[in-house]
């Protein structure tokens, strides 16, 4: 009996010893990596807790999932448990993923072939439109606090398996839809994937081995927009939801944006009158409409929308480079300088109002997803003359109001957008907002 003793006490040692040895280890660790220190320190207590265990009994942990984390050039490969966040000190500020630069990854190639995915319209199609230069697709984001998990698309539909996704705005979420159905297909058999993209107001890719729907709605301003009003005039309806709203609900993720079309001017302006509470304006503050018609899509948001169910974003404007000063025509790089600003602009005002209206919003959680800045650097990413194959032809017709006839506002794919699906991603289902 003593001697049995005298063993258990050697073994509590011994125990006790490797613990102390596993924490020098997680010391040791947290001074290089705070994700691989994590991992260590959670792997050290199971471990030394099961020093504790009988030799019959069976440990039970949760499934591990493996992603890999980017440290500029170099791809790290970093191990967490399903669920946890990263931090382990709770009043920690959390990163801001939308805060960093820009870098160079020379010899990555882009997620995607854009010659092969048939989701891309004409204008996007940069490189099949001749385009010479491919160096805007070798920038990956890298944000200031944190490292970000990759875009990983067979991920994402495991995650997704069994719901719908649907984005809802104008062009720039088109965009923003065929880079991510791009992603997506890229990921899995094309033999498995049945896809709707002919038509510019709805598109639809499905991932039939996981039941799942990504969509896309044409709704530049998320209000009616009546072209055919009994006046006789093109009415923009402040309060009054879009007609394809009815298609919206039922959703599980939702993906909104509304700003563009806003400020459009002159010839380009699409309306003639507004219309609110039945009456015909002719004329009203543009970041007072905005904030009407943006009130009616709150209003129906908490009226329509289960905030158990469903998770909702609203994507922040994305950058438009027409001014003379950062015009996107020939530009093959990205701005560098991180301090780089824009001076004021209208488009401030409608900001200050969609976040005003997101963040006083009480019954549904909205993520807004602020992609502006970091578009902002991106000049070189735009199609420019390349948005259609005749750009050649359409160079001589247009040399004299080349600026007219650029593209600065949508991006070539693939290209900025993936990021801006790759943040996505990361929002959606990992806590470090």
């Amino acid at each position: 009996m003593e001697l049995k003793s005298t063993t258990n006490d050697t073994w509590k040692y011994f125990a006790a010893g490797s613990f102390a040895g596993f924490l020098l280890l997680f010391c040791l660790a947290s001074q290089t990596h705070p994700y691989t220190s994590l991992l260590a320190a959670q792997n050290a207590v199971v471990q030394f807790a099961s020093l504790g265990e009988s030799s019959a009994a069976t440990s039970v942990t949760k499934p591990l999932e493996t992603f890999d984390f980017t440290n500029d050039k170099e791809i790290l490969n970093v191990t967490f448990e399903q669920g946890e966040t990263k931090s382990t000190n709770e009043n920690e500020k959390k990163c801001n993923m939308f805060e960093g630069r820009w870098i160079y990854m020379g010899e990555e190639d882009p997620s995607y072939d854009s010659i092969k995915c048939p989701f891309i319209e004409e204008k996007m199609s940069c490189r099949k439109n001749g385009r010479p230069d491919f160096d805007y697709e070798k920038w990956r984001w890298e944000a200031r606090d944190c490292d970000l998990p990759l875009f990983n698309g067979t991920d994402m539909l495991e995650r997704l398996r069994n719901k719908r996704v649907i984005l809802a705005g104008d062009s720039l979420n088109r965009n923003m839809w065929e880079s991510l159905a791009c992603l997506l297909y890229s990921s899995i058999p094309s033999s498995t994937v049945e896809v709707e993209a002919q038509n510019p107001v709805y598109k639809v890719l499905k991932a039939k081995d996981y039941n799942c729907t990504v969509e896309f709605y044409w709704s530049p301003f998320l209000v009616e927009f009546d072209e055919k009003h009994v006046s006789g005039h093109k009415i923009l309806v402040l309060d009054k939801l879009s007609p394809n709203s009815l298609q919206w609900r039922g959703a599980d993720v939702m993906v909104f944006n509304s700003g563009h079309w806003w400020l459009h001017g002159g010839k380009m302006r699409s309306w003639d009158m507004f219309e609110y509470e039945g009456k015909l304006m002719e004329e009203m503050q543009i970041e007072l409409a905005y904030e009407r018609a943006m009130t009616t899509w709150e209003t129906w948001m908490n009226e329509n929308v289960d905030p158990n169910k469903t998770t909702i974003f609203f994507r922040s404007l994305s950058a438009v480079h027409q001014n003379s000063a950062d015009w996107c025509y020939n530009v093959t790089k990205p701005i560098i300088d991180e301090s780089y600003n824009t001076p004021p602009q209208k488009s401030d005002l409608l900001v200050e109002t969609i976040k005003r209206l997101i963040d006083g919003m009480s019954t549904l959680q909205v993520k807004y997803l602020n992609i502006s800045k970091l578009s902002q650097y991106r000049r070189d990413a735009h199609p420019s003359v390349y948005r259609s194959s005749q750009w050649k032809e359409l160079i001589k017709k247009f040399e004299d109001n080349l600026g007219g006839y650029a593209d600065c506002s949508h991006w070539c794919l693939p290209g900025l957008p993936d990021t801006w699906n790759r943040l996505f991603y990361v929002s959606l289902f990992f806590d470090i907002l």
